[in-house]
């Protein structure tokens, strides 16, 4: 057995005091990813701070068209949310891909972000992982690496990032808002998470003692169409081998705008911005969305077993926006 502590938070401000207090501590929303760790002893927190009651459950109109999305509002709570299936329904889509709906009936917005690597050497405590203990090597690259990242990947770490909505918000050009012993600050959702470079073991930007307090999505692009597409070894309860969010407005057959962020490939929500620069004015034919395609995975530096997810997140990237253009 593992002692560890556990307070329920009164307030935002009395959760980030209580983090400041005892370093190590984490705030638990849902728990469905942390408490599983805990039991792997891949986290050993000294003090669980419970969030879960917080005033930070609410969808919120903003001024400018755009939405606020609480920390603690439930991943079912999000996707069923009239505002968001819509207008933003590639978010609600990427959502619904995720988990069980047992599990989205609990897991948070806030915990969807900080959700850790399905890697299986991170998750096995007595293998070595630079992830979880820095400087003990990374067994995957030479190891089981199939379902790990071709792109942004380094000699510390090949992990990939399991979230689904956090490439939907990729694309929607999302802000995740914070609060921490500072105060108020706010990050684009495409910075929020880190490539692993020398550091594997921090996975965000996030400060010590910060709380993620909303995610906030701009307004809508009028006339544009969105889907996020997943592909999976099974049909349920199974995470990405590649996933697509795409945002895309044709006009007189040729793109005026388009949003592209890819799953499963990386350390983080890849946004294809090498993608997106052929995408512009172009023509909006397969053509133009294979070249897109192209140009974004030519940066992929597959492994042994993983080279198929090239193949595959080119294949997806055209029959998703190809499917988009014929909305148009």
């Amino acid at each position: 057995m593992k002692p560890f502590g556990y307070v329920r938070a009164g307030s935002v401000e009395e959760a980030v005091r209580a983090a400041g207090e005892r370093p190590g501590a984490r705030f638990l929303g849902g728990g469905t990813n942390l408490i599983d760790l805990m039991k792997l002893g891949v986290e050993t927190p000294p003090l669980l701070i419970d969030v879960s009651r917080l005033p930070l459950d609410r969808i919120e109109e903003q001024s400018d068209g755009g939405l606020r999305i609480g920390a603690t509002v439930r991943n079912s709570d999000l996707a069923a949310h009239t505002a968001v299936r819509d207008r933003y329904p590639v978010l609600s889509q990427a959502v619904l891909a995720g988990a069980s709906g047992q599990l989205r009936n609990t897991a948070t917005t806030g915990g969807n972000l900080l959700q850790r690597t399905r890697c299986a050497y991170f998750q096995d405590a007595t293998k070595p992982c630079n992830k979880r203990a820095p400087g003990t090597g990374c067994p995957a690259r030479d190891g089981a690496h199939r379902d790990l990242a071709v792109l942004g990947h380094s000699e510390h770490c090949v992990a990939t990032q399991p979230s689904d909505m956090a490439v939907a918000l990729a694309a929607l050009d999302a802000t995740v808002h914070l609060y921490g012993p500072d105060g108020e600050r706010s990050v684009p959702v495409t910075d929020f998470h880190r490539l692993p470079g020398d550091h594997p073991e921090r996975d965000t930007v996030i400060r010590a003692g910060e709380l993620i307090t909303a995610v906030g999505l701009p307004p809508a692009r009028p006339g544009a169409h969105a889907r996020y597409r997943k592909a999976r070894d099974r049909a349920s309860f199974a995470f990405a081998l590649v996933s697509v969010a795409a945002v895309l407005d044709v006009r007189d057959g040729a793109v005026r705008h388009a949003a592209l962020a890819y799953g499963g490939l990386a350390h983080r929500p890849w946004r294809a911005r090498a993608a997106e620069a052929v995408l512009h004015g172009a023509s909006a034919t397969e053509d133009t969305f294979a070249r897109a395609a192209d140009a974004e995975l030519a940066a992929a530096r597959p492994l042994r077993e993983n080279g198929f997810k090239v193949t595959l997140a080119r294949n997806l990237t055209v029959d998703v926006l190809a499917g988009l253009a014929a909305r148009a």
